[in-house]
């Protein structure tokens, strides 16, 4: 087996006061990263830098909204200034603003985007400066979505910053690769603030936290739903040299489940001499490129 080892790297990880952030955060560091903690809440990130190097890692907070070029060039120093190089720029943080299109306003929307999309945009633009800068390559993870793939109900926003990131992504892979920087999102399925509401989820969610219940395979294997500290192997493995050869990918992961996403293909043509006029389109698309359309959203979970 190999061994995953990311002593003399650092990384920064943003949002990684709780939640997936923090699972990501503290996997890196035991791996041997020394990590930059990002968050909003200064008392979450002073807990988490507390927790990080009572494990034995090496971890400093920097507290920022992410969103503003001056706050991913905060982040960034604040890694060269600690530790004096970055090599991993995990992008995590995020916000939810859910509401049907018909009820969602500008701020909803702008909120939303400003973090994940611009949020996503700015730290790894000022990261793959400090990696190109340094000339010894890099890692960009960045947080895809399931949303962001299939769309869903009420998440207008999210969903279109989700699937941004996504494209932003396989873009990157092009861009970076002779720089030897690889970029990558995650799309984790676990239980967090966003997803331990979901009514069928939340009873196993409530029966981990009260009473250290296991998940059953119906949601581990089944449903590919797990805990955060399910996904952090993946971020590990993405920021590590072991995934060198791996870049525009967005990997799924989520309890017992890994997973590799495709990208967006044409699944059905049709061809018409001349070009197509309104009324072919018409005659055809139910016997041609109509004829299996193509699903909209996340399924529901099966249990």
């Amino acid at each position: 087996m190999t061994h995953v080892d990311l002593s003399g790297k650092v990384a920064v990880v943003t949002g990684s006061g709780r939640g997936l952030g923090l699972a990501y955060a503290r996997s890196l560091a035991t791996a041997g990263a020394a990590v930059v903690v990002n968050d909003v809440d200064a008392e979450a990130a002073a807990e988490a830098v507390r927790l990080i190097t009572a494990e034995g890692g090496r971890a400093v907070a920097e507290v920022v909204p992410v969103g503003s070029t001056e706050a991913a060039e905060a982040l960034v120093a604040r890694a060269v200034d600690a530790y004096g190089r970055l090599d991993v720029m995990v992008t995590n943080a995020g916000v939810l603003r859910d509401r049907v299109l018909w009820k969602m306003t500008d701020e909803d929307f702008d909120t939303v985007v400003e973090v994940h999309l611009r949020g996503t945009f700015t730290c790894v633009r000022a990261a793959v400066e400090r990696m190109r800068a340094q000339g010894e390559g890099g890692r960009i993870v960045v947080a895809g979505s399931p949303a962001g793939q299939r769309g869903n109900f009420g998440q207008t926003n999210y969903a279109a910053a989700k699937a941004g990131i996504a494209a932003m992504v396989r873009t990157w892979a092009m861009e970076l690769a002779k720089a030897g920087i690889t970029a990558n999102a995650v799309v984790p399925v676990a239980a967090t603030a966003m997803t331990k509401t979901i009514p069928v989820f939340a009873p196993h969610v409530e029966a981990l936290e009260k009473d250290g219940v296991a998940f059953p395979d119906s949601l581990r294997k089944g449903e590919g739903f797990g805990t955060p500290e399910d996904v952090a192997g993946l971020v590990t493995f993405l920021a590590s040299d072991a995934s060198a050869g791996v870049t525009g990918q967005c990997v799924g992961i989520g309890g017992d489940k890994l997973s590799l996403w495709s990208h967006p293909q044409e699944v059905s043509v049709a061809y018409a001499d001349g070009g197509w006029s309104a009324e072919a389109i018409a005659a055809a698309w139910p016997v041609t490129v109509g004829r299996t359309p193509e699903t909209v959203g996340i399924p529901a979970p099966v249990l």
